[in-house]
């Protein structure tokens, strides 16, 4: 017997473990909630390439980390005027794809689903010392920065990686907070309350954690930062949420969409 499921009831699935989300940026737009689902994409973000590829693999629901047009919150207004917005709002219409974004519910499961997914794919859930809301703690095997940034590029399959600090420190304490969570406030009370020797991160401001690096080593105090980018620490998390909805819809098809790094190294 075949189940059909709404777009409703995934969402409900999705986001019904977690308290409610006061003014969450978690909605669906464009689509309609008792859409049924006939196909499901997840993708860090919905760019138009990962929409050209969900139309063509059948899919009518893209979950998506990060939102559509190019800002945090879902206000579009200052986009009116421009071609590249117009073009890809038409192909979404056109289409009748939905799009969901899910990002601070995911964020919010106990452990964090995008955290979870990164550890996975760095094989280094087995290190974990203490999960927090908004940072990892492990004590992996010794491996210098150099080491640990050239390791993290061969597991996630991506060119390069941002090192800041003393790049033959050894290292064994490790935080890793994911996404733009790499940011002075909260990163840098992590080297001396947990006594790291390396924090992880996606991004976070150039001039703050970055600068505290480059002083702790300065005053013989080695420490050492390693910026993944924001999409490279969240997308491995939306690879394992497709893990997830295989496993719980085996009717349905569900996969996960990788796109290119944004940056170039020229």
């Amino acid at each position: 017997m075949i189940v059909s499921l709404t777009i409703r009831a995934i969402m409900e699935d999705l986001m019904g473990t977690v308290e409610q989300v006061e003014g969450t940026v978690d909605i669906l737009n464009p689509g309609e909630p008792e859409t049924e689902v006939t196909g499901i994409i997840t993708a860090f973000s919905a760019t138009q390439n990962v929409v050209e590829q969900a139309i063509a693999l059948g899919a009518n629901l893209l979950i998506t980390h990060e939102g559509v047009f190019y800002s945090h919150h879902a206000a579009s207004e200052w986009l009116e005027g421009d071609p590249v917005y117009h073009a890809k709002k038409s192909l979404i219409e056109h289409s009748q794809i939905a799009i969901f974004r899910y990002h601070d519910y995911w964020h919010r499961q106990k452990p964090d689903g995008i955290m979870v997914g990164l550890l996975r794919e760095l094989d280094w859930s087995a290190y974990v010392e203490e999960q927090q809301a908004a940072a990892t703690i492990l004590n992996i095997p010794a491996m210098t920065v150099l080491e640990a940034a050239q390791y993290i590029k061969s597991k996630l399959g991506i060119s390069y990686v941002r090192a800041a600090g003393d790049l033959s420190l050894s290292c064994k304490r490790v935080g890793i907070l994911v996404g733009y969570r790499g940011g002075g406030t909260m990163a840098i009370p992590h080297f001396n309350d947990h006594n790291l020797d390396l924090i992880i991160a996606g991004e976070g401001p150039e001039w703050e954690t970055p600068e505290y690096v480059r002083d702790a080593g300065h005053q013989g105090r080695s420490k050492a930062l390693i910026m993944l980018g924001h999409a490279e620490s969240e997308a491995p998390g939306m690879k394992y949420l497709a893990e997830i909805l295989a496993d719980k819809y085996p009717m349905l098809p569900s996969r996960f969409i990788a796109e290119q790094p944004i940056y170039q190294m020229v």
